[in-house]
């Protein structure tokens, strides 16, 4: 079980051009079909972006590359864009599409931007990773909240 497991964790590293590193506490694969499950604390860390969750599905391609992530149950994350925004957040499922570095957060999203100071809620929000674009949804009768943190001009208090 010991070499599967390493095998694996191999496997899915093998899979991108930068080191990617996943700590679980059960796994499933399914080479033919191009799925592997992570069950149980799952922590993912690629360069400085890491994903945590309680179930992570790895989606692949004839040619062994990742084609999708799908995290699910209590996701929490750290991303960086291409531009070098930092982003932190929460949400109970995140997909993530590694060939177009774009993330969609679904259910109780909150993602604060960090080296900006904003901070989005709702229930559907897409970050478009290369493009440095946010768009946000609210639920049905709840609205997306952006809040801003505004510099006090001297003087004012």
């Amino acid at each position: 079980m010991k070499y599967l497991t390493i095998l694996t964790i191999f496997f899915v590293s093998s899979l991108l051009s930068e080191d990617l590193k996943v700590k679980a506490n059960q796994f499933d694969s399914d080479e033919k079909a191009g799925i592997t499950i992570f069950r149980g604390d799952v922590n993912i860390i690629k360069a400085k972006d890491e994903l945590n969750a309680s179930k992570v599905t790895i989606y692949t391609d004839a040619q062994h590359q990742p084609t999708k992530f799908v995290a699910e149950g209590n996701a929490s994350f750290r991303i960086e864009t291409e531009k070098g925004a930092s982003y932190r957040g929460k949400s109970q499922k995140v997909i993530y599409y590694p060939l177009i570095k774009e993330y969609h957060f679904f259910t109780n999203v909150y993602l604060r931007q960090i080296d900006e100071k904003k901070e989005i809620t709702g229930d559907e929000v897409v970050l478009k990773s290369i493009e440095g674009k946010a768009y946000a949804k609210g639920a049905h009768k709840e609205p997306v909240i952006m809040t801003f943190t505004m510099p006090e001009k001297e003087g004012k208090k």
